[in-house]
Formats: structure tokens, sequence, C-alpha cells
């Protein structure tokens, strides 16, 4: 490899930002790359003879996931839990934000956490159907599945804006069932931590 190609591609990886939660600045900097090993042509017209093999960058994302589940729990309880667990932002990972117990409907709740200094954001698309939910709080295997094949067929853009998030910002994801595996955020999190293992999840 001549020095000038070095040079260019230290210029390129000099782009990289260690650390960086960006998916798609590391596939920009790929790209720079890529185009600066194509125009090296050795003399013969030769093909390059270097190649970048693309590795899925798992070990980039880091970060902490909350799961809380409110049922059990007053606002104020709710609230200081979060606050305990340092959480910056709630994901409502409810299909509907409303609820008969107090201060769990969107607005109440919106405004409840905003007074803690806590943002609040509803991802709809990765609510559990109701034809689903029976099963799943029952445990059925099935009724787990399902809920997977929507995260693939519905719900992936938002299962990525949550691996997003989480890379620079302490966030919980919200759901009623008190215990983390009868809710469907259980396979939210399993989802994430199978593609970002250095993602941590706290049950509370």
């Amino acid at each position: 490899m001549s020095a000038s190609l070095r040079d260019r591609l230290a210029a390129a990886g000099a782009a990289v930002l260690v650390g960086t939660a960006s998916l798609g600045l590391l596939h920009k900097v790929l790209r720079a790359v890529g185009s600066v090993l194509g125009t090296h042509q050795p003399t013969g017209g030769r093909e390059p003879c270097v190649s970048v093999a693309l590795v899925r960058p798992t070990a980039l994302i880091t970060g902490t996931i909350v799961s809380a589940g409110y049922e059990g729990r007053s606002i104020e309880d709710f609230v200081r839990v979060l606050k305990r667990h340092r959480v910056e932002l709630v994901v409502d990972v409810r299909l509907n934000a409303v609820s008969r117990k107090r201060g769990f409907s969107k607005t109440a709740l919106t405004a409840a956490l905003a007074a803690a200094g806590i943002e609040y954001r509803h991802e709809t698309e990765l609510g559990n159907p109701p034809e689903n939910r029976d099963a799943f709080r029952a445990g059925r295997p099935a009724a787990r599945d399902y809920y997977r094949r929507h995260l693939d067929n519905g719900a992936a853009a938002s299962v990525q804006a949550i691996v997003d998030l989480v890379a620079h910002t302490r966030i919980a994801l919200l759901c009623f069932e008190r215990e983390h595996t009868e809710c469907h955020r259980s396979c939210i999190t399993d989802r994430i931590k199978g593609e970002y293992s250095a993602v941590a999840v706290v049950k509370v």
C-alpha cells in the first residue's frame, strides 16, 4: 500500500467517533473508506489489493434500559422509582396511553414526569395487539412468538428508535405489568439485547 493511500485512509478513519451511537455515521465512514479504496488501482489494471469487511457494530451501542411497570404503584411512587434509577426519558410502549389508574393516562403522566424533569414519548407501534394480550399474560409461548413477529413486521423502526435513544439517554420502557416477563416490554428488551449485548436492562 502506498504512503498516499495510507494517508487517505487515516484521514477517513479520523471521521469515526469512538463509541459513537450513530450507525448512520458508521455507514458513511465505511462508504468513504470504500470510495478511497476504489480509487487505488495497482499497475496492470488488476483489482484493488485491499478489501473492507463490513462487521455488524454491536459493540458500539451501550447504555441502560429500565423496564418499569406501574401495577400496584401510585404516580408519585412511580416517579420516585424513575428518579432513583436516574431515568431521563420514559418511552410508553402501551398501544393506547390511557389508564383508569390516576396519573397514568397520557396527559397526566406527561405532566407528572415533566414536573420531575423527565421527558415522555409514546411509541404506539410497540404496543401489544389487543388479541394477543390475554395469552401473553398467561405465559403462552405462542403469544410471545406472535409479538416477536409484530416487532419484525410492523415495529422494526420503533425498536431502532429505542436503540438510538439508549446510546445517549437513560430511558425507561413503561407499561402496566409490574413483572417484567409478564409484559411485552420483555420481548423488546430481549430483541435489543440480542442485537446489542452491551446494553443493560434494569427491571423495576
